[in-house]
């Protein structure tokens, strides 16, 4: 993987700082989350990275390689990826505005950041990936990040 240090700067330093200025009732290209679910599913997946939201992979073990492979591509999620974990329907948001929510995003941020800095072996599961290191999830999260910033238009 390459440029990990640039993608863990961006999420612990500038990610957050770009979807605030993203308009809350900024239009989707794609997808049925708005501005505020996306941010909250943001929230929850750093959550799974950083151990707080313990999962079972549900990847069957010999698609594994497969998917870390291309983790650890430069390739783009397409736009619509199918999440079977979560509802047709998106849940009802827990925060009452976008900041709020951005918040709690950065917490969550920090707190990977945090824990993989106390523990730099660690390796947490995701459902989809398997078991991965700081590297992987940086990673991940750089992916699933940018991913969500350009279904709102923004250019990552």
């Amino acid at each position: 993987m390459e440029n990990i240090e640039q993608k863990a700067d961006f999420l612990r330093n500038k990610y957050t700082k770009v979807l605030e200025g993203l308009d809350a009732d900024a239009p989707r290209k794609w997808g049925k989350m708005n501005v505020l679910q996306m941010i909250e599913h943001m929230s929850d997946y750093v959550r799974i990275s950083n151990g707080k939201t313990p999962v079972e992979v549900v990847t069957a073990e010999d698609k594994l390689p497969r998917m870390q492979g291309f983790l650890e591509s430069e390739k783009t999620f397409p736009e619509n990826t199918p999440n079977v974990l979560m509802p047709d329907t998106p849940v009802p948001t827990r925060h009452a505005t976008k900041q709020e929510a951005i918040d709690e995003l950065q917490t969550e941020l920090n707190d990977f950041f945090t824990t993989h800095e106390q523990n730099p072996d660690k390796k947490t599961a995701n459902p989809f990936f398997g078991h991965l290191s700081f590297d992987q999830q940086v990673q991940l999260l750089y992916k699933h990040g940018t991913h969500h910033l350009r279904q709102f238009g923004l250019d990552y």
